[in-house]
């Protein structure tokens, strides 16, 4: 077995969602899931199938975002994970809630649009993910000035009333 380590290619605000699922149908339930939760999302998904023809399967309402999503996911190459880039102004915070309770969906790995590494195993069989990196280390413990515009920044986006 080998460990390696895939980064994630992306523009740099772009936002997205890497998890497990373990069957062919998630292709379509996620891609039903998003559009009934937030009409007119602009999202790009792929899938890894892991038996059969072993194709990445995909989906999507944007073609760059979809092109993004095949990418990605064919350089993880791990069997039955799903990823979904999401378009400027979308969030997960939007649409995580409504993928994880897609049937299909075993696992969420990370939702994120920090710099994010995949950690792959690698065995004869395929690759597996063993976990994320997302983002960088703490540098300091927040003080009441940052906890302050933590707050504000919440209210401010309307996050918090």
């Amino acid at each position: 077995m080998q460990l390696i380590t895939v980064k994630i290619d992306k523009p740099e605000a772009t936002n997205f969602i890497l998890g497990q699922t373990h069957f062919i149908k998630s292709v379509e339930d996620i891609h039903e899931a998003l559009v009934a939760t937030v009409p007119g999302i602009k999202f790009g998904l792929a899938f890894c199938e892991a038996s059969g023809k072993c194709l990445v399967r995909w989906s999507g309402t944007d073609p760059a975002l979809i092109d993004l999503a095949r990418k990605n996911v064919m350089s993880i190459a791990a069997g039955h994970c799903f990823i979904v880039f999401l378009g400027d102004g979308y969030y997960p915070l939007n649409v995580l809630n409504t993928v994880k309770m897609v049937p299909e969906v075993c696992r969420i790995f990370c939702a994120t649009a920090n710099p994010t590494e995949v950690i792959l195993a690698e065995t004869e069989q395929g690759r597996g993910i063993l976990g994320v990196v997302d983002g960088f280390p703490p540098k300091d413990i927040e003080a009441e000035d940052d906890i302050q515009w933590r707050k504000a920044l919440l209210r401010q986006i309307g996050y918090k009333l």
